[in-house]
């Protein structure tokens, strides 16, 4: 990956503390890695094992969930689910050798556009060892 070239990061959200701290972070002027293509859920609960594996189709190099909190999820236990989804969603990556670690959760309120913001970089660096996502050549191709 060339050293200007962003990683394409797809990043779900839910509709409350997920989105606004990707809001709050726009609306404060937090630096973040530019290229990411948000996907707002009403609950990060109704995050599916495909959507994940979707966004790698269509050439993300990475995947990031940002959920509510643990203890205050606006739907009582959905970022735990999303939690579960992207653990087995790592698993899957891990064996079919696009690698886990090119998905993660981050639990955030949604006054904290800084987590956000960390949160990237950290997905951003990820990618960046790593090197873009093995599949973009297959996508490109097909």
């Amino acid at each position: 990956m060339e050293p200007e070239a962003l990683p394409e990061i797809t990043v779900f959200t839910c509709i409350y503390c997920g989105y606004t701290s990707v809001d709050m972070a726009g609306v404060t002027g937090i630096q973040y890695p530019a290229d990411i293509k948000v996907v707002k859920l009403p609950c990060t609960g109704k995050l599916d094992l495909l959507y994940i594996l979707k966004a790698f189709e269509q050439g993300a190099d990475a995947a990031m969930v940002v959920a509510c909190q643990k203890g205050t999820c606006h739907h009582i236990e959905g970022n735990l689910r999303a939690e579960k989804r992207v653990q087995r969603a790592k698993a899957l990556l891990d064996q079919i050798g696009l690698g886990g670690e090119r998905v993660e959760i981050f639990f955030v309120t949604g006054s904290q556009g800084s987590a956000f913001a960390a949160a990237v970089e950290e997905m951003t660096r990820r990618v960046r060892e790593k090197g873009p996502s093995p599949l973009k050549a297959v996508h490109c191709h097909a």
